[in-house]
């Protein structure tokens, strides 16, 4: 995938089927959860921005806020998981889902995003709980995923 322009809104995508419709984010979004290496490399590059809206779970303890965590932490934590920062509850949207314009949104952590949301594309394997996803639509006309 080729990435051009400066900010966000300038944002194109070459040979990706995405429609940037959000629809995904909007619906799987208060589901991310990061892998530790995306926690380690948001707390390497002082992402509090990012880290706030996680906890991280351990075997042995109560959950701690990822704002909390040091790299060496991340050797104890069996899983991630997105809370709202000013009250602990889950989230019900992505807060890094940006509106751009009236049918399209881009994330606003892009270039640093959880691998789940790197990797999830639904018009590759006609993967979907949802059958408003456009891309997957033309991929299945296409005849372009598999099943």
């Amino acid at each position: 995938m080729k990435y051009t322009g400066k900010s966000m809104d300038e944002l194109a995508i070459e040979d990706e089927p995405c429609e940037q419709c959000g629809l995904c984010c909007r619906i799987f979004g208060p589901g991310i959860a990061p892998t530790a290496t995306n926690v380690y490399l948001w707390i390497e590059q002082g992402r509090t921005d990012i880290l706030c809206w996680f906890v991280a779970h351990r075997e042995t303890s109560t959950p701690i806020r990822c704002l909390d965590l040091e790299p060496e932490d991340l050797g104890s934590v069996v899983s991630f998981e997105m809370r709202d920062p000013n009250t602990g509850n889950y989230v019900t949207v992505c807060p890094f889902l940006r509106r751009v314009a009236k049918t399209r949104y881009l994330c606003g952590i892009h270039l640093v995003k959880p691998d789940m949301c790197c990797t999830y594309q639904p018009w590759i394997w006609g993967e979907t709980y949802f059958n408003r996803c456009k891309a997957l639509g033309k991929s299945e006309r296409n005849g372009s995923f598999h099943s």
